[in-house]
């Protein structure tokens, strides 16, 4: 395998830092082209290349049906023979934590188990896991370089706070970056996990014939069944940085995410997790149940949380911002929407066994801007509504500051997406709008039931609009300013819920100033932190 990136760095070069917890790359080494070429083995062992030349480190990295990747003495380089878009993962795998910074490096994607459309000759069994351990980072080459897992197929990623998991693009890390632009958006393709959960993409009699098999968007490859409990693996402590990609081959919308879990079940979770520039969503539900806690949402283009197609899971301490990038010189504004919530691809007698989309959602924080996001010109909102969306929402936080060229909002309600208001199954609680604007919030404009979109939003007193001017943020400027005057409702401490995966609060947002010694308040610190500097 020839290391083509792969360079010996000088006594005198600078050493490679990892700033806070981001993995942003401060490096300007003296280079010289010591590229070691190793033959691929199934020994486990195999030979890399000391400081001295004379290959006697042993090959650490990960072996997949008899092909290894090759070490460098620092990198782990895995070319088309070992993954690619031709080639499936069948066999347990773990990648470990390289030293001194080392990369495992993917040249093609990385397919973990096989893929199956149950209307054909396959059977769908119990594939293999990949496992990621605390502290490896995983980078690609490019947007057709993903990780797909298929149905019965798991990827566990558990980092550690110390320790966290990262993936990312190749670009980040300046030995790889051969034309020297830095990473940027879209640069990788993202992660797509298929499960057996329940989607309206399919019908009853479908599911009931273990016919479903709903093809993903971006490349394609199969999820559905009738499990929302089912397990496909899960991650903590893990960031995903400079993914997605498209519009591809189906044109508009067919894009691929930071994170796409399609019809994921309850037996996933994903918590401590930082998404940031991705191309298009930073993740998107089609349906199932999984869940997530403590993530946070930097720079993302398109929409931060996509919700479609019958997602019952639950969400808490969510922290949204959009911002700006430099793209070649200029500032570029990224985000669409803080959330997309659309409730069903379909619906009817068909489709009874798959509800429309009805999470439950706990302290959330939505930070907007009155820029057109560079990917299609539309405007930063911190929610928007469609598809006969349900759910109850608690202790949200949305603002918005400016509003003075674009005139954008906060909440935005689309197509059919008024029919959960009118039905009386979409509601916040506990809740504060502080928007500068809010457009079509006015005690005139009516729900089909006569209710104003201000009466709805504030629920009898539940909820309170503030205005933009508001202090809502401590001295740290993301976290909820606990002694604020301005935010006069009171947390609801979610207890009275009966749901195990909630923890109980007293706080509106996501973060709080009272609570600056947690991992959580520390992760979005630091994440934010990073976003700055990129």
């Amino acid at each position: 395998m020839k290391l083509h990136t792969l360079f010996k760095v000088t006594a005198i070069a600078s050493a490679l830092a990892l700033v806070g917890c981001g993995g942003d790359i401060e490096i300007n080494p003296s280079v010289v082209d010591n590229s070691v070429n190793n033959s691929n083995n199934s020994s486990g062992g195999g030979s890399g290349g000391d400081d001295n030349g004379d290959n006697t480190a042993e090959n650490i990295c990960a072996v997949n049906n008899g092909v290894q990747g090759a070490f460098d003495g620092r990198d782990c380089e895995y070319n088309l023979e070992f993954a690619s878009r031709n080639i499936e993962i069948t066999e347990d795998l773990t990648f470990v934590e390289l030293p001194d910074g080392g990369v495992h490096v993917f040249d093609g994607a990385l397919l973990v188990g096989e893929d199956c459309d149950t209307t054909t000759s396959c059977t769908i069994g119990e594939g293999p896991t990949v496992k990621v351990e605390p502290g490896a980072t995983l980078a690609f080459t490019s947007g057709e370089a993903i990780i797909r897992v298929a149905r019965g197929a798991k990827l566990d990623a558990i980092g550690t706070f110390d320790k966290p998991i990262t993936f990312t693009s190749a670009n980040a890390f300046t030995r790889f970056d051969v034309v020297g632009n830095g990473p940027r958006f879209a640069d990788w393709g993202g992660i797509i996990v298929n499960g057996h959960g329940i989607t309206n993409q399919c019908t009853d009699a479908q599911r009931d014939a273990g016919t479903c098999n709903v093809a993903s968007e971006g490349i394609v490859s199969y999820y559905g069944g009738n499990d929302n409990a089912d397990d496909s693996g899960s991650m903590k402590y893990v960031k995903i940085w400079y993914a997605g990609s498209g519009p591809r081959a189906g044109g508009d919308g067919d894009d691929l995410n930071s994170l796409t879990l399609n019809a994921v079940g309850s037996g996933s979770s994903y918590e401590f997790v930082h998404i940031h520039q991705g191309y298009d969503d930073g993740i998107e539900f089609f349906g199932g149940a999984a869940n997530v806690k403590n993530v946070v949402f930097t720079d993302t283009q398109d929409d931060s949380m996509d919700i479609d197609s019958g997602w019952q899971g639950t969400a808490q301490f969510l922290y949204i911002k959009h911002g700006t990038v430099n793209v070649d010189g200029e500032q570029v504004f990224m985000g669409n929407g803080g959330f997309e919530a659309d409730g069903e691809k379909n619906a009817g007698a068909e489709y009874s066994q798959a509800p429309a989309s009805r999470p439950t959602i706990a302290n959330v924080t939505v930070v907007t801007t009155d820029g057109l996001s560079t990917r299609d010109n539309d405007p930063s909102i911190a929610m928007k509504f469609d598809d006969n969306f349900l759910g109850q929402m608690y202790n949200f936080l949305l603002v918005k500051e400016d509003v003075s060229t674009n005139d954008s909002r906060c909440i935005l309600f689309t197509g059919d997406g008024e029919k959960g208001v009118v039905d009386g199954d979409l509601n916040f609680y506990s809740s504060v709008m502080a928007c500068v604007a809010e457009n079509e919030f006015t005690s005139g404009n009516l729900f089909a039931n006569g209710l104003s979109r201000q009466e709805w939003f504030d629920n009898g007193g539940e909820n309170a609009r503030i205005g933009g001017n508001a202090t809502v943020f401590a001295a740290d400027g993301f976290a909820t300013d606990m002694s604020s005057s301005d935010i006069t409702v009171t947390a609801n401490d979610l207890s009275s819920l009966g749901n195990p995966y909630l923890e109980p609060v007293d706080f509106i947002g996501a973060v709080s100033s009272d609570d600056t010694s947690s991992e959580w308040y520390q992760w979005v610190e630091a994440a934010l932190a990073a976003a700055e500097q990129d």
